[in-house]
């Protein structure tokens, strides 16, 4: 437990030292949008306090350039509607509790007719704030709100512009490899506690499912997070000029998460069935069970050494420096090696009768492990990332035809979705490419 800790602490230090400089300059990016605009803002309302054009060039310069004309389209969309409804309320209607409750109920409503997304509850608040300035001056606040709204809008754009964010390919890159380090730190803990649980003639059953409990929550929580932060990083290339000049690494960061992914998916259905076969523990009582958990045990070491491997060669390949080396290619086939030794160690015992439970045990982590080999191989990572980086393109005429029906396939096998798609004319994934 307290090596679980301290290399808990060492990740968290590591983040913040590689993080800081990137949230240093995040910050002056937005201080020095702000400022501007506010400083634009006072030039041509001289006398006032315009804090609308800081606030909205906030809003604005963070988001990535292929998002940054809609979400300043989308802001000031938001503002005009809200001072619109406010201007018309206030000729008609006085400010109490019920008029202010109506216009918050309708531009919510039409804000979401608008499909403003994350601009939705300006509508209510620029409505709400030209209705508190009364009907005599509601008509001179709605103009001056909706120019401060065009002035922060057009900093934040130009600010993005001449100074464009940074490729946050190394933090999506630094994402995969911490969520390969909790699968592995997963793995690695489960194997060290199941031993000594085995040792010591203690119960396996409630440590089982405080590994399932955690395998869910990697699927739950840090997967997504994950896929956001590649998703971030893929977004953040269009229209910066700052990926001119830099190497497209999305490719290799969209197999290693897809790869993780579907590794962590098959560990978590791993453990749920070491949670079945532990519920009833009569195989517990034979003498070759304590062999069997001691075996499944070293399995979860050979599967969490692959899985850190992995992470770190995908986090290397993807790094500013791409310090991608032979040492780290070798690291990863040793890793694989091993998984072949576990696989063959479980094809051995799948011949053996046993009991039902145990035998549906053998099965899920014979599968698990062929699922992490076959995500893990280097061959299949290159094949899949020049299927992402081939641009799609209409299809020829001549291959819109209608395709002769051909032979009925052979059934599939329970390792099928690893398998290659079959051809198809026209089909030229491997062959090499000039």
């Amino acid at each position: 437990m307290r090596d679980k800790w301290r290399r808990g602490l060492d990740r968290n230090l590591t983040r913040l030292s590689n993080d800081g400089r990137a949230a240093v300059l995040w910050s002056l990016r937005i201080t020095m949008a702000a400022v501007a605009s506010f400083v634009v803002a006072t030039l041509i309302f001289p006398g006032t306090q315009p804090l609308l054009a800081p606030l909205t060039a906030m809003l604005v310069v963070q988001v990535t350039p292929v998002s940054l004309l809609a979400s300043g389209l989308d802001r000031v969309v938001a503002v005009v509607t809200g001072v619109s409804l406010a201007v018309a309320f206030a000729a008609v209607l006085p400010l109490e509790w019920w008029s202010l409750g109506l216009l918050i109920f309708v531009s919510m409503a039409i804000g979401q007719a608008l499909r403003l997304r994350s601009n939705l509850i300006e509508v209510a608040i620029s409505g709400m704030l030209v209705l508190g300035v009364g009907s005599l001056g509601a008509e001179s606040a709605a103009w001056q709100r909706i120019a401060e709204t065009l002035v922060g809008a057009a900093v934040g754009v130009a600010a993005n512009l001449l100074f464009p964010p940074r490729i946050a390919s190394a933090d999506a890159a630094r994402a995969i490899d911490g969520l390969s380090d909790s699968i592995s730190e997963l793995l690695n803990g489960a194997a060290e506690e199941l031993t000594e649980l085995v040792t010591g003639g203690r119960e396996v059953g409630s440590a089982a499912r405080t590994w399932l409990d955690e395998a869910r929550r990697i699927t739950h929580h840090d997967i997504p997070r994950v896929g956001l932060a590649i998703l971030h990083a893929e977004q953040g290339r269009r229209l910066n000029v700052r990926a001119v000049a830099s190497p497209d690494v999305g490719p290799g960061l969209r197999q290693g998460f897809e790869a993780l992914e579907h590794s962590a998916v098959a560990i978590r259905s791993m453990f749920r069935a070491l949670v079945d076969a532990t519920s009833e523990p009569t195989w517990l009582d034979d003498d070759g069970a304590e062999d069997v958990l001691l075996g499944l045990a070293q399995t979860l070491r050979e599967l969490a050494a692959g899985i850190d491997t992995f992470g770190q060669l995908v986090r290397n390949e993807a790094g500013p420096a791409a310090s991608l080396g032979s040492e780290d290619v070798q690291a990863l086939r040793d890793a694989l090696e091993g998984m072949q030794e576990a696989r063959a160690r479980l094809d051995d015992l799948a011949t053996t009768e046993s009991a039902p439970e145990l035998r549906e045990l053998h099965a899920v982590a014979l599968s698990t492990v062929k699922r992490l080999l076959s995500e893990m191989d280097l061959e299949q990572r290159v094949r899949r990332q020049v299927q992402l980086v081939r641009p799609t393109r209409p299809r020829p005429a001549y291959l819109s035809r209608p395709v002769p029906r051909r032979a009925t396939p052979p059934k599939s096998t329970p390792d099928a979705e690893t398998q290659p798609l079959p051809r198809l004319p026209g089909d030229r994934r491997d062959q090499p490419h000039p």
